[in-house]
């Protein structure tokens, strides 16, 4: 009987020791922690899923609108034929002829530019799209040959013409009015105009903040007009270009005059200039914004005259983005990797409170607050996409820690530590939302907020009994 006694007395204590063992209720805690990693890794996911889904509807409307618009030219372009004698020795010397292009480049290119954005949707997503009326004005000086060895007998000036390069022409929506000194010149769109341009892609692509823009190098559209010249004689360097061009999130420009200066201005009271210059003066207000570049031929990667074809007119691209920022995802998944913290935080809190206050508190109580802190970051995602991210997260903390401080009456049983409890979440999470929201102080302001917390828990945890000492 007494071993009996004795195994039960044994069996007993173990139970007892495993519910009150402050060790085992801290690898108990740090097991859950490490199994809550799975959810939180699949909320960012479906935060990712939801962004592409983002820029799917965006690429789809401004595939069927037109896309990001980028504008070269006008450039003169002049054919000119080439002999090349061929010595074949007893059949003695062949004269091949063979024709080839001479491109030049404006001294002066003046761009004034009214861009007319509109906010299209689809769902619950929008897109920036805009309707843009350019007058483009710019002056030739006349080209010299003799640098490039060309027989100025064999250019044919009648085959003379200018093109005038467009990302996409389906952006093209009134037939665009092209002037050589002031007289009107015909008109026709082409896919393949002989040189090639660079083309920014949409930014949207970029699922984080630090994520650079992409570029990608495509034979340019555009259209063409005939100069109908006759002889040198006939050479005038006065044009000028109207053009009505839609486009979808970015309006670019290529610096192809020797000075290039664009001016552009729109109702749009949160445009972003990028590229590869800034503009030298700007003024955003609610009504819109104005911007004016000048750019000399000393800032850009190519040359004013070449005869090569498929020269790249790359590296020197600058505008205005109009993209409707879709930053509540990028908001949502920085918030989502402070996910564990605050699940650490709240849990040592609760372990705190169960050690100085010996209240019990069950793992599956645990359990039940880790769901609700992980449901957290859902609501949080949904609701940001129908009112943004600022009313959002207020809208999912307010509702969580409500949730958890009414849920926390059953084992604190007390008013006042229930107080205490709510203050500490409400704490955690307005401090979560001011490291996400002070993006450039943010290592600083967490690296002092965690310093603060661990020297509180240090305080609270000072005079704790950790082995049972009386």
């Amino acid at each position: 009987m007494e071993t009996k006694e004795n195994q039960l007395n044994i069996i007993e204590k173990f139970s007892r020791w495993i519910i009150e063992s402050i060790t085992v209720k801290l690898f108990s805690i740090g097991f859950l922690i490490l199994i809550l990693l799975i959810p939180s890794s699949w909320i960012q996911d479906l935060i990712r899923e939801r962004q592409m889904r983002a820029e799917e509807v965006i690429r789809e409307v401004s595939n069927k609108w037109s896309g990001s618009q980028t504008v070269s030219g006008p450039i003169l372009v002049i054919p000119f034929k080439v002999k090349r004698k061929i010595d074949h020795g007893k059949d003695g010397i062949e004269v091949q002829e063979s024709t080839e292009k001479y491109f030049l480049l404006p001294e002066k290119l003046d761009v004034i530019g009214e861009v007319n954005p509109t906010v299209l949707h689809r769902g619950i997503f929008d897109v920036a799209v805009y309707a843009s009326y350019l007058n483009i004005n710019a002056s030739f000086q006349r080209p010299d040959f003799k640098q490039f060895d060309i027989d100025e007998t064999l250019v044919q000036w009648k085959d003379a013409y200018m093109i005038f390069s467009i990302t996409d022409l389906r952006g093209i929506n009134e037939n665009p009015e092209f002037l050589v000194n002031g007289v009107p010149k015909p008109t026709e769109p082409s896919s393949n105009i002989g040189i090639s341009v660079r083309r920014f892609l949409p930014e949207v692509n970029s699922l984080y903040p630090q994520s650079t823009q992409g570029t990608t190098d495509l034979s340019s559209n555009g259209i063409i007009a005939k100069l109908g010249w006759l002889s040198a004689d006939d050479f005038t360097g006065n044009t000028s270009v109207k053009i009505n061009l839609k486009g979808s999130n970015r309006l670019n420009f290529n610096p192809t005059g020797k000075t290039t200066t664009v001016k552009l201005s729109g109702p749009w009271n949160s445009p972003s200039f990028d590229g590869e210059f800034l503009p030298e003066g700007r003024d955003v207000n609610e009504k819109g914004f104005t911007a004016n570049w000048r750019i000399l031929h000393f800032n850009r990667p190519f040359s004013k005259e070449w005869t090569e074809s498929n020269t790249q007119l790359s590296g020197a691209e600058f505008g205005v983005k109009l993209i409707i920022p879709v930053d509540q995802y990028q908001k949502s998944i920085r918030t989502s990797k402070y996910g564990l913290l605050i699940i650490i935080l709240t849990f040592i809190s609760l372990f705190l409170v169960e050690i100085t206050q010996r209240i019990r508190i069950h793992p599956f109580q645990y359990i039940l607050i880790s769901a609700a802190l992980i449901i957290y970051y859902s609501l949080l995602l949904s609701f940001s996409e129908q009112v943004g991210y600022n009313y959002a997260y207020w809208i999912a903390s307010t509702a969580t820690v409500t949730l958890i401080s009414f849920y926390s009456f059953t084992f604190l049983r007390s008013k006042k530590l229930v107080a205490i409890f709510t203050s500490l979440l409400i704490i955690f999470y307005s401090f979560i939302f001011i490291i996400v929201l002070q993006q450039d102080f943010s290592l600083l302001l967490g690296s002092i907020g965690l310093f603060l917390i661990v020297g509180v828990l240090m305080y609270f945890s000072r005079k704790i009994s950790w082995y049972g000492d009386r």
